[in-house]
């Protein structure tokens, strides 16, 4: 099962993407999961830049790498009650493709904090949007990762076991979910 990741942080010491990166150490045997990256490189969404049907090439092979995926992943911060504004554009980039590469994917949306629950805003607001490109959602577990400075080493490893075996019973539930929505 490919999965892809994607972090909503651009932030260098983000704990949301220190929760992706440990990820592949906590998913169940046969999925493989591989960061997209690249949402510093859009250029802010303007539909003028794409009047003329081309697209620029970093929305293309971003867009070209979710639909070869079985799945996706988000785990992204809660930016003024919502989405962080770099995932919001590339998201709005790739919903103007001909061939909606969310359409009918499955799709997990993790968020870590320094508060108590962060990310529980952003989380539903980007389920609202998915329900407009179409995508299968999954519901529960749903991960939010709080007071998530207590969690990590020095060097951004997960070490708190109840938040790994969260993370684990997600996935596993996920996996389901993927090869249902395949079937």
């Amino acid at each position: 099962m490919d999965v892809v990741t994607i972090c909503g942080s651009l932030r260098k010491g983000s704990y949301n993407r220190m929760v992706m990166n440990a990820l592949p150490s906590l998913a169940p045997s046969g999925m493989k999961l591989t960061e997209l990256s690249g949402i510093d490189k859009f250029p802010l969404y303007v539909a003028d830049l794409h009047a003329d049907g081309k697209f620029p090439e970093v929305v293309t092979n971003f867009a070209g790498r979710i639909r070869a995926a079985d799945a996706v992943i988000i785990n992204s911060p809660e930016y003024n009650y919502t989405i962080p504004g770099a995932l919001k554009n590339a998201i709005d980039w790739v919903s103007r493709l001909k061939d909606q590469p969310f359409k009918e994917k499955p799709v997990a949306i993790q968020s870590a904090s320094q508060g108590p629950l962060g990310g529980a805003r952003m989380q539903y607001h980007m389920r609202q949007m998915f329900v407009f490109l179409g995508a299968f959602v999954f519901n529960t577990p749903e991960i939010f990762v709080g007071m998530a400075q207590t969690k990590f080493n020095e060097k951004g490893e997960l070490t708190d076991e109840a938040t790994k075996d969260f993370l684990k019973r997600q996935l596993e539930a996920f996996a389901k979910f993927v090869e249902r929505v395949k079937a």
